[in-house]
């Protein structure tokens, strides 16, 4: 199937992907912008994947006060160039992962970083519930693992779901940053500020 130039730039303008990458996803797709767009989001959280290992020595410090003047957050996103991180898009994530800081207030970065005594204690509240014990143990490690995954997106900022898009979790939202700067992009530290707390 050939694909005209004007579907090639559409797709671009839509992802911010390269323009080989537009081809290749819209051949594969036989010229269905939708699924383009499912395939170079595929691709390039492969390849962003690849990219988690490089270093970040630059980023940005994102800032957000809620109109009420009691809530603000900053959020320290790191990638490899100052180039990357002077640009709009890489601003605009910055801005609105503070944003995601205060309105969903999380704990940890990712789940690795929640320390053993804390999973042990979720785990346990978890046991304890009435007719757990009564659960076949197959189905009481699914029971864990599926409250577990309750908890880490009420506290890991990574596996929250995106307040501007709760079809995405903040994880997919820096992937497609990844995928559309070419630089590894990391949270280093976050904070989040309330009064009279």
């Amino acid at each position: 199937m050939s694909i005209s130039v004007d579907l090639i730039k559409q797709l671009r303008d839509m992802t911010g992907a390269g323009v080989s990458d537009c081809k290749k996803a819209l051949e594969e797709s036989n010229g269905d912008l939708k699924e383009a767009i499912s395939v170079l989001k595929k691709n390039g959280f492969a390849k962003s994947l690849s990219r988690n290992s490089r270093e970040v020595y630059e980023g940005w410090i994102g800032s957000y006060i809620h109109h009420n003047g009691r809530l603000a957050s900053l959020v320290m996103l790191m990638c490899e160039t100052d180039f990357v991180a002077r640009t709009d898009l890489f601003k605009e994530l910055s801005h609105s992962l503070a944003v995601q800081v205060v309105t969903s207030n999380p704990i940890y970065i990712s789940r690795e970083d929640i320390p053993q005594e804390v999973l042990d204690k979720e785990i346990n509240i978890i046991k304890e519930e009435k007719g757990f014990l009564e659960k076949t143990k197959d189905l009481q490690e699914k029971i864990i693992e599926g409250k577990l995954e309750k908890v880490f997106t009420e506290i890991c900022f990574m596996d929250q779901v995106f307040y501007k898009d709760d079809s995405l979790k903040v994880v997919e939202v820096i992937n497609d940053a990844i995928a559309k700067t070419g630089e590894n992009i990391k949270i280093s530290k976050f904070v989040r500020f309330e009064l009279g707390n």
